[in-house]
């Protein structure tokens, strides 16, 4: 209790995050389903009704468990240690410009689509994802049960992988489309912020 209470004082806007993604999600899974209707991301529908405020709250939501459990194990292993390293008011800055960012790649990509709806966090989340890998790039993860630690760079390529793999399938009102986004605004966050990170990543990763 004490480590985990250390970790939330330390990184108070992660801790916050996640708490709201979990809640949220589980109550509107479980308890509201209304609730993800009302928050659903359909951006056809996002200029001629307004549903504006979307942009945010279908990004605290998630479509199913494993959607919302994999969404949170991501962010506990990387935004913890990120926020901690680059301060809270940028953190936070990262994370919803992610979020934003992957959800005007997914506009564009779906305006003209009536029928397209999604949720998820994944936008944002693969924002810190790459955001931290500049800042860490020789850190890796265990996922059991391998054995062995997964390189973050190799765990990040294979989320992208998969997410242009689902996105080609459909359906499923999670966001894969802003996976890509999300990861790109991570980088360009970076780019930014806090050009020095970007050069000394660079060095690790080619001498």
């Amino acid at each position: 209790m004490e480590q985990l209470s250390a970790l939330a004082s330390a990184s108070p806007g992660a801790t916050l995050l996640l708490a709201v993604i979990i809640v949220a999600s589980l109550v509107a899974l479980f308890l509201a389903p209304n609730a993800l209707e009302r928050n659903l991301f359909r951006p056809h529908w996002l200029v001629p009704r307004r549903e504006y405020l979307t942009l945010v709250t279908s990004g605290f939501l998630h479509a199913d468990l494993a959607h919302l459990l994999f969404n949170a194990f991501t962010f506990w292993a990387f935004a913890f240690s990120l926020e901690r390293s680059i301060g809270t008011v940028k953190f936070l800055g990262l994370y919803f410009f992610g979020l934003l960012v992957s959800d005007l790649g997914t506009w564009v990509k779906h305006r003209n689509n009536p029928g397209y709806q999604s949720l998820g966090a994944s936008g944002a989340i693969l924002a810190v994802l790459f955001a931290s890998i500049v800042y860490f790039p020789s850190a890796s993860i265990f996922i059991l049960p391998i054995p062995v630690p997964i390189p973050a760079p190799l765990f990040a390529l294979a989320y992208l992988a998969y997410s242009y793999y689902a996105s080609r399938q459909g359906g499923g009102r999670i966001n894969h489309d802003a996976h890509l986004g999300g990861a790109l605004a991570g980088i360009v966050f970076v780019v930014l912020t806090d050009v020095d990170a970007v050069a000394r990543a660079l060095k690790v990763f080619f001498g």
